[in-house]
């Protein structure tokens, strides 16, 4: 099942990837936070004490037996930035501003946090190499997909065809309405197969996240791709939605680790 129970806490975690990687989408029970963030937020930027944000993440680690020390985290800006985390990310040092995260290290967690954008799981079991990335409609139309597996290539030559790539918990096309500003971005990014992920009802447009990078996940050679399919916006009862929630929520947590 691709629901799992673990220390009171509830996460996803994709089947195609194999038991040596270790990996999770937390949804938000099972944290210390209330409300608006209740319970599992591990954003600290929306409002949430940090005491209680820290411990929801070292729970979200704890529950899939990985060391909260290992973590190495970015700030998220919507850009295809890419930083390979050779070690973990000491804490009392900023976090580096990026949109992807890679490394060959089992002894580094990948951690990335959302609340409607898509996470995106990369795993070549022929170079032991790992990456998150995060995938709003602004780094998707700059195709933050195609740059991470590109990343993977140059830094670690990684064959597109060997990589694993998932698409995670996102808001789903039915609730992602966007206005001309986004969807003449997506034109010029996906030119003769825009209309494969803008749908256009009763006169308003929606972009669908999850087949825009499983999109450019094949364009970039990637063949081996899982998508949740899980809407963020419709089950608020597990996923924190920045839009259904009117931007008074938390953030879930992503976790990717190489298993030592």
């Amino acid at each position: 099942m691709p629901f799992h129970e673990k220390a009171g806490l509830r996460f996803f975690a994709f089947q195609s990837f194999p038991s040596n990687v270790k990996q999770a989408v937390f949804t938000r029970r099972g944290g210390v936070s209330p409300a608006p963030w209740s319970s599992l937020n591990v954003g600290g930027s929306v409002g949430d004490e940090k005491t209680r944000v820290a411990e929801n993440r070292i729970r979200s680690f704890q529950a899939l037996e990985v060391d909260p020390a290992s973590i190495h985290d970015v700030w998220l800006v919507h850009g295809t930035n890419i930083v390979h985390a050779e070690a973990p990310r000491p804490l009392e040092q900023p976090s580096p501003q990026a949109d992807i995260l890679l490394t060959d290290n089992p002894r580094v967690t990948l951690f990335m946090r959302f609340g409607d954008c898509t996470p995106l799981f990369f795993y070549d079991s022929k170079k032991g190499v790992i990456g998150l990335a995060h995938a709003g409609w602004q780094g998707t139309v700059q195709d933050v997909a195609g740059a991470a597996v590109r990343g993977m290539q140059a830094r670690y030559g990684c064959d597109p065809q060997d990589i694993f790539a998932a698409i995670g918990p996102a808001i789903g096309v039915d609730h992602y309405e966007v206005g001309e500003d986004v969807i003449s971005r997506v034109l010029a990014a996906f030119g003769k197969d825009a209309d494969a992920v803008i749908e256009t009802r009763n006169g308003n447009s929606y972009f669908d996240l999850w087949k825009a990078n499983e999109l450019q996940l094949r364009r970039a050679g990637v063949e081996q791709i899982e998508v949740s399919a899980l809407c963020t916006a419709c089950s608020l009862e597990d996923w924190f939605s920045h839009r259904a929630e009117r931007g008074k929520t938390g953030r879930f947590g992503a976790l990717l680790a190489l298993q030592a």
